[in-house]
């Protein structure tokens, strides 16, 4: 399988307010290429103390990281309508890129997206839940930070790869949809 994975955390409920970024780029099953950003949000994003408490991230840790428009120049090449994106919970991930273009006044990104916590529930109906640490612990793959953007993307991917191992592509394509 070839595809990308993405993460974001944010700052508060604002879906703009990104503070970091993870992506995974997965070629023949195999990770090849990663990409980690700190993203300085808008003077008005007020960091909110429940997602500090989730990622650890607070305002002064993103002073002199770069903006979303010059992170969206480093990684727009990897949503094109034909490029696989994967997350786990996509619907929050899909939701902060495109409020976060939208905010920017950038260009919508059109992309193939599939979330890994769809397949999970799908394919292993019997786990307590389907949160990416309960997922990562049954399938035995390392999580190494939970809510580090890097270490989550990477975590989706390695989910990923490891379903359509065990059950093929045919069991995972119905659940792709259109960006």
């Amino acid at each position: 399988m070839n595809f990308i994975a993405m993460d974001f955390e944010t700052a508060s409920g604002q879906r703009h307010s990104a503070v970091s970024l993870g992506i995974a780029v997965i070629r023949d099953n195999q990770l090849v290429d990663e990409f980690y950003s700190l993203i300085k949000p808008d003077a008005d994003v007020t960091f909110e103390r429940r997602n500090i408490q989730i990622h650890g991230i607070h305002s002064e840790d993103v002073v002199d990281a770069p903006t979303f428009p010059k992170v969206w120049q480093q990684i727009k090449q990897f949503y094109t309508p034909e490029q696989l994106v994967i997350a786990h919970n996509a619907p929050f991930d899909n939701g902060v890129l495109k409020a976060s273009l939208t905010h920017y006044g950038l260009q919508p990104a059109h992309y193939l997206s599939l979330d890994t916590v769809r397949t999970s529930r799908k394919l292993y109906p019997q786990l307590p839940n389907h949160k990416l640490d309960t997922v990562s612990q049954a399938l035995n793959i390392d999580l190494m930070h939970h809510h580090n953007a890097l270490d989550d993307t990477v975590a989706a991917a390695q989910i990923l790869v490891h379903e359509a191992n065990e059950f093929g592509v045919e069991q995972i394509k119905p659940l792709v949809k259109v960006i």
